[in-house]
């Protein structure tokens, strides 16, 4: 398989890996099919996100979209968040693979699902501004 050298240095090299102790939303995604998964973690601070870590057990385009999704949302606000979509992600990364799309999915979900947890977690209705969230179990 070929992967673009920014596939494999956000591979080889992943930025914000880790867990965030006290974060204000936490997203879990997985795909069943190919056993990926991945645990993104946010730090929002008036409507900006500071700071976002990513665990992910998987293959290495799906550790580099991780990398990468968190790469693109760090300092922004949680509205250019929810902008991110696999296709930028892929972008990002020169392309990936037509096997791996489903990776950079994940990133994107493993983005909206934290944000759906900081809404929820902040009493409010998550759904009219992040959309619906895929579960695990759907997919």
């Amino acid at each position: 398989m070929n992967y673009s050298a920014k596939v494999m240095d956000h591979f080889t090299n992943p930025r914000n890996v880790g867990e965030i102790e006290d974060a204000d939303g936490i997203g879990e995604v997985g795909n069943a099919k190919c056993g990926d998964i991945m645990k993104m973690y946010l730090k929002i601070e008036g409507n900006v996100i500071t700071d976002c870590k990513f665990k992910t057990f998987g293959c290495g385009a799906a550790v580099a979209t991780s990398s990468m999704a968190t790469e693109m949302i760090k300092g922004r606000t949680i509205d250019e968040a929810l902008q991110l979509t696999n296709r930028a992600v892929m972008e990002a990364l020169d392309g990936l693979p037509p096997v791996k799309i489903h990776c950079s999915v994940l990133a994107e979900q493993a983005v909206k699902a934290a944000l759906w947890d900081y809404y929820t977690k902040q009493g409010v209705d998550p759904e009219p501004i992040v959309g619906k969230v895929p579960d695990m179990e759907e997919e």
